[in-house]
């Protein structure tokens, strides 16, 4: 088993969302689905989605910043094209972490408590139990904390155990709004236009060596930052 799996085996319990956190991921929701219809999107398709060249579940990676079209990318694009069981999406185990927990179950998707720090080779097996049952995958490579822009190994080992292709996602709206976060979070502005990428598959190896593993995080790293403009 990946290093990166097989590290925190002890059971932590993720927090749970509070009341006031349901209450805002309830207004994110309206907030989101209001501003995804406003905008003009133009799909940049590498990966044949479009085409039925990627029939079968994959794992999406986004760059933190870019989680607020996250959905927009699966819902209006993706699950169009690639009729799997669902999606299941990591989220962080710590209070803050509620807040997206809630957003995502709001949106009908699966989440898998969990960071680097916190609960994170627990949260890679439930992602890996949704991928036995045909679901799709979504990871943020550079969460919780970064650094900005460099992807950690979990999804590489995550790749390595499923055998599903690992797909760089990304989106660049021509007009939005970056906050003072440590991840310069973005915020697409409603009728903005906005380009959704998909990057070409890759395929990671169930024999990959750790040497191996670490030229794979180098290439997910350079797929997406190929494809973010800021």
């Amino acid at each position: 088993m990946p290093e990166a799996v097989a590290k925190s085996s002890a059971v932590v319990a993720p927090e749970a969302p509070k009341w006031h956190q349901r209450l805002a991921a309830l207004l994110v929701y309206i907030l989101l689905r209001a501003v995804y219809a406003t905008l003009r999107y133009r799909w940049t398709d590498r990966c044949g989605l479009g085409e039925g060249k990627l029939r079968r579940p994959a794992i999406y990676c986004i760059w933190h910043n870019r989680l607020a079209l996250s959905m927009a990318s699966y819902f209006r694009y993706i699950r169009k094209h690639n009729k799997s069981e669902g999606l299941a999406a990591m989220a962080s185990a710590s209070r803050d972490g509620g807040m997206m927990v809630a957003v995502l179950e709001w949106f009908g998707v699966q989440p898998a408590r969990g960071s680097t720090s916190r609960r994170g080779g627990q949260a890679l097996r439930e992602l890996t139990t949704w991928a036995k049952r045909g679901y799709d995958l979504a990871i943020t490579p550079d969460a919780s904390r970064g650094p900005r822009y460099v992807a950690k190994s979990g999804v590489i080992a995550l790749a390595q155990l499923t055998g599903m292709p690992v797909v760089a996602v990304s989106f660049n709206p021509q007009w939005k709004i970056s906050l003072k976060s440590w991840d310069r979070f973005q915020i697409p502005l409603p009728f903005s236009r906005c380009e959704m990428i998909f990057e070409k598959p890759f395929y990671v190896p169930r024999e990959a060596s750790e040497t191996e593993r670490e030229m794979f995080r180098q290439q997910l790293d350079q797929a997406l930052n190929g494809i973010t403009v800021d």
